[in-house]
């Protein structure tokens, strides 16, 4: 492990996430070696796989999430939201809000920087992208409690993402102009998201769906447009129900979205 992360991780609380950790100068995808470790083992909850640098690092929906050495932080997590208290099926639905909740709040704690969120997995500073989540559902051989890596990349330095992309992607050094101590938003990150985990893990949806809303000012009043099965449809926003599904206006009715790419317009 680099001495900047070990460092940092040392000194904050990280909970019950975070019992294993392991970090690699390059891999593939830290989704995929989380994945690969949860079908493993049983213990595996918890575990966090990290990189330097990932050569096949995704975003939703096949997207490329470019992730360069030395410029952002790609990690992923074992969660098995299964085995929450209550609803575990609606703890497993709310695992991507939960964790954009966490990564904004551990952000904020490493950095000072406020970021807001955009439905379902993206961070961003005005209407740039600062950080983005991937909730993947592990494949298991045997029947076990719900298992789910959550992986997500935050752009550290103006390097993180190619100059094409410059214009809808931002950085925490661009935000705050100086340099940034990637060991500590690793560590905060890893802590926040291990709060609300527990949040989750207890059935304190409302918690999260609430400060999910109080981040996430887009959600509701603004334009969007996305395809249905019937063809395009375009509508306003009008905030997210108990399991996390988009809520948008058309008319005297409203749409639910639960998946697929939606535009912001």
């Amino acid at each position: 492990m680099p001495d900047d992360l070990a460092a940092a991780l040392a000194r904050v609380r990280l909970g019950r996430l975070a019992s294993t950790i392991l970090c690699y100068r390059t891999i593939g995808s830290t989704n995929d070696a989380a994945a690969t470790l949860a079908a493993q083992g049983a213990d595996a909850e918890g575990t966090v796989v990290c990189a330097d640098e990932q050569t096949a690092g995704r975003g939703r929906r096949g997207h490329v999430w470019f992730s360069p050495p030395g410029s952002g932080l790609y990690v992923s997590v074992v969660l098995r939201p299964g085995g929450a208290q209550r609803e575990p099926d609606r703890a497993t639905t709310l695992v991507t809000l939960m964790a954009g909740v966490a990564l904004v709040e551990g952000i904020e704690t490493a950095t000072g920087l406020r970021a807001d969120l955009k439905w379902p997995n993206d961070l961003l500073i005005g209407r740039r992208k600062l950080a983005g989540i991937l909730a993947e559902g592990v494949m298991l051989a045997a029947p076990r409690l719900s298992t789910v890596v959550v992986g997500y990349g935050i752009n550290i330095a103006t390097s993180a993402y190619p100059p094409d992309v410059s214009e809808r992607a931002t950085s925490l050094e661009t935000e705050l102009g100086r340099p940034i101590d990637r060991g500590l938003v690793l560590a905060e990150t890893l802590a926040a998201l291990s709060a609300r985990y527990d949040d989750l893990i207890a059935g304190r949806f409302d918690a999260i769906l609430d400060a999910w809303r109080s981040r996430a000012a887009s959600a509701a009043g603004a334009r969007v447009m996305w395809t249905s099965p019937s063809g395009p449809l375009s509508g306003v926003t009008a905030g997210i129900d108990d399991r996390g599904a988009l809520l948008v206006r058309l008319g005297d009715r409203l749409e639910r979205i639960v998946a697929g790419e939606v535009t912001w317009l």
